[in-house]
């Protein structure tokens, strides 16, 4: 069984097949997702859509590319809707300095203020670093202690062995399947598989087998068996080692 650590699967492309998609997701092996919010105008759909006994699991955020979106008071409503939910996470949230027009003192604000509620309801915090990774580095060190995953990591050896030592782990996914991405590729076959997490982030980042189209959990044994060959071992053992390591960040029950 599969974890899929971060999944847009509320996103308005599974709209026209959702249940399918969850249906391939499944007997792909893909039994649980991570589901990130990214406004608080979605959290809404994202509580309708993750119901109990589905396997996805919501979390709710406030994502730095949404920034005009975002207002002063959401943070104090996202309190509220943490209270009530009971989400997995916090998240996605975090810094992006790729963008052009995304102010960064105004993401510090938001990022700032969702570290303190992950502290605050002893919850992991999913974070999004583009460009970014020093920054985020040093807001979690003024929070700590916190937990969390910084997904979709393409920073460098160095940056990730900091992240591990404050507690955080990496998601890897279709990026990695890309011969180009050597970077990515040697700290996928050397990083310690304990921070290790396996993600699509579908709808985005397909991999190389479906390059230029809609990415969707389904895909995820297709990022396993990469990692897996990158390090030499079976894709069992990598599935077993992920799904743990996923169970363990979102305290998720084991229902293998």
């Amino acid at each position: 069984m599969l974890i899929d650590s971060h999944s847009h699967f509320d996103a308005a492309e599974f709209d026209v097949d959702r249940d399918d998609a969850l249906a391939r997701a499944r007997a792909s092996g893909v039994t649980r997702q991570i589901v990130p919010a990214v406004s608080a105008s979605g959290w809404e759909k994202l509580r309708g859509i993750c119901v109990p006994g589905s396997g996805l699991h919501p979390a709710y955020g406030l994502h730095p590319m949404y920034l005009d979106e975002h207002r002063d008071e959401h943070l104090a409503l996202l309190r509220g809707w943490i209270e009530r939910e009971r989400p997995v996470a916090v998240g996605e949230c975090g810094l992006d300095f790729f963008v052009e027009g995304l102010d960064p003192q105004r993401q510090a604000f938001f990022f700032d203020g969702q570290l303190r509620l992950a502290r605050d309801f002893d919850l992991p915090v999913i974070v999004h670093a583009r460009r970014a990774v020093d920054a985020v580095l040093a807001a979690i060190r003024r929070f700590a202690p916190l937990r969390g995953v910084v997904h979709s990591f393409s920073g460098s050896a160095d940056q990730a062995r900091r992240l591990f030592d404050q507690g955080f782990l990496l998601g890897l996914g279709g990026p990695v399947t890309y011969e180009r991405a050597n970077r990515l590729r040697t700290l996928a076959r050397e990083m310690p598989i304990e921070s290790l997490l396996l993600e699509t982030d579908a709808p985005d980042q397909p991999d190389a087998g479906i390059r230029g189209q809609r990415n969707e959990p389904a895909r995820l044994p297709v990022v396993l068996g990469c990692i897996a060959e990158l390090r030499g071992i079976a894709p069992d053992a990598l599935a077993h080692a992920t799904t743990v390591n996923a169970e363990r960040l979102f305290r998720l029950a084991d229902d293998r």
